[in-house]
């Protein structure tokens, strides 16, 4: 009698197992670089929400009908108004402040700055460092001092010339340095010996040559000018009276009433007023100092001889 044939299946051959450090360089772990980039882009975003979550509330807080209860209780305007009503004096009196500011600047500060650029004396220095005095100073100390001075004067005293008095001693600094770095940047001895050469006064020659190539440092400085003068607090704080109440004295006075949807209101129309500005400035691509313009200057003159020589080819 025959046995059963069996079948023999041919064992496969078993599939090696891959080393631990083999499946470890399957799963390519990031470079430091882009561990770094990922943190540097972390804490940027938490900065940017640390400091924009907060006016983001605030405006809300200005359009919402109660705090508390936030946009639930629903959107509404009658804060603005209110607002609005009580202190638009206030609002056309900070632009009145800011625009007579900076004319005092622009007519002591553009000429001020010139003549630092030009001149290389120590005593130029020494000037330069006094004019930046104001701006190490806390604003309740130089207005303390302004009040020890000319506070006996009272026409002066209870008039709105005080308070840009003050204003104009706080942002003067801003608009020489402005300008001090752009005349400085520029080649104006060599333009103004030429012009000199050719006959021009020295009012010609300001007028003509300095104050188109200060241009970039004036815009600077006006914009600085404007800026600061509108949102200055301590040092108007001390300086106004009852009648000559600025911007932010009145943003003040709104958050001492206890009632946030005022105080955000007001801040809301801060914003308005001081926001085109700050675009401004960074759309000209300028800066409080005018250093911006003084590098892309000084770059120009670098890539001037190379663009020339790539031009003409010999």
């Amino acid at each position: 009698m025959n046995s059963p044939t069996t079948l023999t299946t041919p064992a496969t051959p078993a599939t090696p197992t891959p080393p631990r450090s083999a499946r470890r360089r399957g799963l390519p772990l990031p470079s430091t670089r882009t561990l770094l980039a990922c943190g540097q882009w972390a804490v940027t975003l938490l900065l940017c929400a640390f400091l924009i979550v907060p006016i983001v509330m605030s405006i809300v807080a200005g359009l919402t009908v109660n705090y508390f209860q936030g946009i639930a209780s629903g959107l509404t305007l009658r804060w603005l108004a209110h607002v609005w009503t009580q202190y638009h004096a206030s609002v056309f009196l900070s632009l009145e402040v800011a625009a007579a500011t900076l004319v005092v600047t622009l007519i002591a500060g553009v000429p001020a700055g010139y003549v630092l650029a030009r001149s290389r004396t120590r005593l130029s220095r020494v000037v330069e460092e006094l004019l930046v005095l104001p701006i190490a100073l806390p604003g309740l100390a130089s207005a303390l001092a302004l009040l020890v001075v000319y506070g006996g004067f009272t026409p002066f005293r209870t008039s709105v010339a005080f308070i840009v008095a003050g204003h104009v001693v706080f942002t003067l600094p801003f608009m020489v340095r402005a300008v001090a770095a752009v005349c400085a940047a520029s080649d104006l001895p060599t333009l103004e010996e030429g012009a000199a050469s050719l006959g021009a006064t020295f009012a010609q020659r300001f007028f003509t040559i300095v104050l188109p190539n200060a241009w970039p440092g004036i815009v600077a400085g006006a914009l600085a000018v404007l800026t600061l003068s509108i949102g200055e607090f301590n040092l108007t704080w001390m300086l106004h009276t009852p009648d000559t109440k600025t911007l932010p004295v009145g943003l003040a006075d709104t958050y001492a009433s206890l009632r946030i949807e005022i105080g955000s209101a007001y801040t809301i129309l801060f914003f308005i007023m001081t926001m085109p500005l700050l675009v401004a400035m960074q759309r000209l691509g300028v800066d409080a100092s005018g250093m911006r313009h003084a590098r892309d200057t000084r770059k120009a003159r670098r890539a001037g001889p190379d663009h020339t020589h790539q031009g003409n080819p010999q």
